[in-house]
């Protein structure tokens, strides 16, 4: 099947399988690794993207179905000159990372909560992030960087 998607502000046209899922279609086609695949079953988030601004993991939906959506990779965010997104800056600043599998999931999660709660407090933070697992830091230091890149705005 064809389908026309907007990966990271770049238009794209390709012939699919009906059952490829968004996350593959992101790895193998686009190119694009940081969405990274833990579980197919919606547990991890560690490949969570933004489809048309609103955060998904996308190794549960097909491509066909994004067909004629805008997708957010985390390769999206920082800008051309290299600097960081806040809400990365602040994961680098704050060690809200060690693995870093996690990581891309857990920052467009977090960029998707910012962008529905500019000034979250703890606890929606917390709500904003729980379908996400790190199985490494214990989540202090990611809340932090969180509350700290909602700051920075």
């Amino acid at each position: 099947m064809k389908v026309r998607l907007s990966v990271n502000g770049q238009e794209r046209i390709d012939d699919v399988e009906p059952r490829l899922l968004l996350v593959h279609y992101l790895r193998e086609v686009c190119g694009l690794r940081a969405a990274n695949i833990g579980c197919d079953t919606t547990s991890c988030g560690a490949c969570t993207v933004l489809l048309n601004g609103e955060a998904v993991k996308s190794c549960t939906v097909l491509t066909v179905q994004a067909d004629g959506t805008e997708v957010e990779t985390v390769e999206s965010l920082a800008r051309p000159d290299g600097t960081l997104h806040p809400v990365q800056q602040a994961f680098h600043d704050h060690h809200a990372l060690q693995c870093g599998f996690c990581t891309p999931g857990m920052v467009m999660a977090a960029v998707d909560l910012l962008r529905e709660h500019p000034r979250p407090s703890e606890a929606q933070v917390r709500s904003g992030i729980e379908g996400n697992i790190c199985r490494c830091t214990g989540y202090q230091n990611i809340v932090a960087a969180i509350l700290a890149s909602a700051e920075q705005a």
